[in-house]
Protein backbone atom coordinates (compact mmCIF):
# COMPACT_ATOMS: atom_id res chain seq x y z
CA UNK A 1 0.00 0.00 0.00
CA UNK A 2 3.14 2.31 0.71
CA UNK A 3 4.46 1.57 -2.50
CA UNK A 4 1.90 2.45 -4.33
CA UNK A 5 0.67 5.48 -2.35
CA UNK A 6 4.44 7.06 -3.04
CA UNK A 7 4.49 5.93 -6.66
CA UNK A 8 0.77 7.94 -6.95
CA UNK A 9 2.44 11.21 -6.83
CA UNK A 10 5.00 11.19 -9.63
CA UNK A 11 1.93 9.54 -11.59
CA UNK A 12 -0.53 12.63 -10.67
CA UNK A 13 2.53 15.19 -11.67
CA UNK A 14 2.84 13.66 -14.88
CA UNK A 15 -0.95 13.37 -15.63
CA UNK A 16 -1.50 16.73 -14.87
CA UNK A 17 1.41 17.78 -17.34
CA UNK A 18 0.11 15.68 -20.11
CA UNK A 19 -3.66 16.56 -19.74
CA UNK A 20 -3.01 20.06 -18.08
CA UNK A 21 -5.19 18.75 -15.05
CA UNK A 22 -5.91 21.63 -12.71
CA UNK A 23 -4.68 24.05 -14.67
CA UNK A 24 -1.52 22.86 -15.40
CA UNK A 25 0.41 24.24 -18.22
CA UNK A 26 2.58 22.61 -20.95
CA UNK A 27 5.93 23.08 -22.36
CA UNK A 28 6.97 23.67 -26.22
CA UNK A 29 10.32 24.06 -27.80
CA UNK A 30 8.75 26.64 -30.17
CA UNK A 31 5.50 28.35 -31.31
CA UNK A 32 2.13 27.26 -33.28
CA UNK A 33 2.84 26.95 -36.88
CA UNK A 34 -0.79 27.61 -37.19
CA UNK A 35 -2.11 30.96 -35.73
CA UNK A 36 -5.80 31.56 -36.01
CA UNK A 37 -7.70 35.15 -36.57
CA UNK A 38 -9.19 34.36 -33.19
CA UNK A 39 -7.87 36.52 -30.57
CA UNK A 40 -7.70 35.63 -26.36
CA UNK A 41 -6.80 37.56 -23.58
CA UNK A 42 -4.37 36.36 -21.36
CA UNK A 43 -3.96 38.15 -17.78
CA UNK A 44 -1.15 38.22 -15.31
CA UNK A 45 -1.26 37.28 -11.70
CA UNK A 46 1.26 37.38 -9.26
CA UNK A 47 1.51 36.45 -5.80
CA UNK A 48 4.12 34.67 -3.48
CA UNK A 49 4.40 32.34 0.27
CA UNK A 50 4.26 34.33 3.30
CA UNK A 51 7.84 33.78 3.93
CA UNK A 52 8.79 34.58 0.66
CA UNK A 53 10.45 38.90 1.29
CA UNK A 54 10.94 39.64 -2.20
CA UNK A 55 8.56 42.24 -4.27
CA UNK A 56 6.75 40.51 -7.35
CA UNK A 57 4.44 41.05 -9.68
CA UNK A 58 3.52 41.42 -13.52
CA UNK A 59 4.70 44.03 -15.48
CA UNK A 60 1.27 44.48 -17.67
CA UNK A 61 -2.03 43.37 -16.74
CA UNK A 62 -3.05 41.58 -19.87
CA UNK A 63 -2.48 41.01 -23.40
CA UNK A 64 -4.05 40.14 -26.23
CA UNK A 65 -2.89 37.76 -28.47
CA UNK A 66 -4.05 35.63 -31.49
CA UNK A 67 -4.69 31.93 -30.95
CA UNK A 68 -1.39 30.13 -32.15
CA UNK A 69 0.29 33.74 -31.81
CA UNK A 70 3.93 33.97 -29.76
CA UNK A 71 3.08 35.98 -26.58
CA UNK A 72 5.87 37.90 -24.59
CA UNK A 73 5.22 38.99 -20.76
CA UNK A 74 7.62 39.96 -18.17
CA UNK A 75 7.51 39.84 -14.26
CA UNK A 76 9.19 42.25 -12.18
CA UNK A 77 10.99 40.44 -8.33
CA UNK A 78 13.26 42.77 -6.23
CA UNK A 79 14.61 41.88 -3.06
CA UNK A 80 14.41 44.24 -0.46
CA UNK A 81 16.33 42.14 2.15
CA UNK A 82 19.82 42.46 2.94
CA UNK A 83 20.56 38.91 2.07
CA UNK A 84 20.11 36.77 -1.49
CA UNK A 85 17.20 34.78 -1.29
CA UNK A 86 16.84 32.07 -3.96
CA UNK A 87 12.89 31.27 -5.14
CA UNK A 88 11.20 29.22 -7.36
CA UNK A 89 7.79 29.90 -8.86
CA UNK A 90 4.57 27.51 -9.22
CA UNK A 91 2.33 28.28 -11.94
CA UNK A 92 -0.96 27.52 -13.56
CA UNK A 93 -3.52 28.58 -15.39
CA UNK A 94 -7.45 29.55 -14.81
CA UNK A 95 -9.69 28.32 -16.05
CA UNK A 96 -8.51 24.79 -15.60
CA UNK A 97 -9.80 23.82 -18.65
CA UNK A 98 -7.20 25.96 -20.40
CA UNK A 99 -4.50 24.02 -19.00
CA UNK A 100 -3.19 21.41 -22.02
CA UNK A 101 -3.96 24.03 -24.45
CA UNK A 102 -1.66 26.97 -22.51
CA UNK A 103 1.91 26.24 -23.70
CA UNK A 104 5.35 27.95 -22.16
CA UNK A 105 8.02 27.71 -24.68
CA UNK A 106 10.74 29.57 -21.83
CA UNK A 107 9.83 31.05 -18.56
CA UNK A 108 11.66 32.02 -15.11
CA UNK A 109 9.65 29.33 -13.91
CA UNK A 110 11.58 26.77 -15.23
CA UNK A 111 15.19 27.41 -13.04
CA UNK A 112 15.52 28.38 -9.42
CA UNK A 113 15.92 32.31 -9.41
CA UNK A 114 18.26 34.10 -6.91
CA UNK A 115 18.10 37.72 -6.32
CA UNK A 116 21.35 39.52 -4.71
CA UNK A 117 20.13 42.24 -1.90
CA UNK A 118 18.41 44.84 -3.55
CA UNK A 119 18.73 43.35 -6.58
CA UNK A 120 15.65 44.14 -8.78
CA UNK A 121 14.94 41.57 -11.98
CA UNK A 122 12.80 41.17 -15.09
CA UNK A 123 11.48 38.06 -16.04
CA UNK A 124 10.48 36.74 -19.41
CA UNK A 125 7.95 34.17 -20.44
CA UNK A 126 7.12 33.54 -23.59
CA UNK A 127 4.19 31.61 -24.66
CA UNK A 128 0.87 30.62 -27.13
CA UNK A 129 -2.08 29.15 -26.81
CA UNK A 130 -2.39 26.06 -29.18
CA UNK A 131 -5.03 26.20 -32.19
CA UNK A 132 -6.11 23.09 -30.88
CA UNK A 133 -8.23 24.71 -27.80
CA UNK A 134 -11.15 25.69 -30.37
CA UNK A 135 -11.78 22.37 -30.99
CA UNK A 136 -11.75 20.89 -27.22
CA UNK A 137 -15.55 20.83 -25.78
CA UNK A 138 -15.21 22.92 -23.10
CA UNK A 139 -12.05 24.86 -23.50
CA UNK A 140 -13.86 26.22 -26.77
CA UNK A 141 -15.20 28.62 -25.15
CA UNK A 142 -12.44 30.33 -23.02
CA UNK A 143 -12.64 33.56 -23.75
CA UNK A 144 -9.59 34.54 -20.99
CA UNK A 145 -7.47 32.88 -19.79
CA UNK A 146 -4.71 33.79 -16.29
CA UNK A 147 -1.63 32.55 -16.02
CA UNK A 148 -1.03 32.76 -12.14
CA UNK A 149 2.69 32.26 -10.36
CA UNK A 150 3.46 31.97 -6.97
CA UNK A 151 6.99 32.53 -5.63
CA UNK A 152 8.43 30.73 -2.60
CA UNK A 153 12.14 30.65 -1.16
CA UNK A 154 14.21 27.88 -1.58
CA UNK A 155 17.95 27.30 -0.16
CA UNK A 156 20.23 28.87 -1.79
CA UNK A 157 22.90 27.13 -3.76
CA UNK A 158 25.69 25.55 -2.47
CA UNK A 159 28.35 28.41 -3.88
CA UNK A 160 25.91 31.01 -2.96
CA UNK A 161 25.44 30.00 0.47
CA UNK A 162 29.27 29.37 0.72
CA UNK A 163 30.24 32.94 -0.02
CA UNK A 164 27.52 34.42 1.79
CA UNK A 165 28.81 32.46 4.66
CA UNK A 166 32.68 33.48 3.90
CA UNK A 167 31.04 37.63 3.36
CA UNK A 168 30.03 37.02 6.99
CA UNK A 169 32.94 35.70 8.10
CA UNK A 170 35.03 38.11 6.93
CA UNK A 171 32.08 40.88 7.98
CA UNK A 172 32.71 39.07 12.17
CA UNK A 173 36.57 39.88 11.82
CA UNK A 174 36.51 43.40 10.71
CA UNK A 175 34.02 43.96 13.42
CA UNK A 176 36.33 42.27 15.55
CA UNK A 177 39.19 44.10 14.53
CA UNK A 178 37.54 47.38 14.78
CA UNK A 179 36.28 46.84 18.35
CA UNK A 180 40.25 46.00 19.67
CA UNK A 181 41.31 49.05 18.16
Amino acid sequence: MGSLAYASVPFYDWFCRVTGFGGVTQEADAGSDVILDRTIKVKFDASKDRDMMWDFKPQQLDVEIRIGETGLAFYEAYNPTNRPIAGQASYNVAPYEAGGFFSKIDCFCFTEQVLMPGERVSMPVTFFVDPEIIEDRDAKYVKEITLSYTFYEIDLPEEIAALTLEGQAVESEIRETSNEG
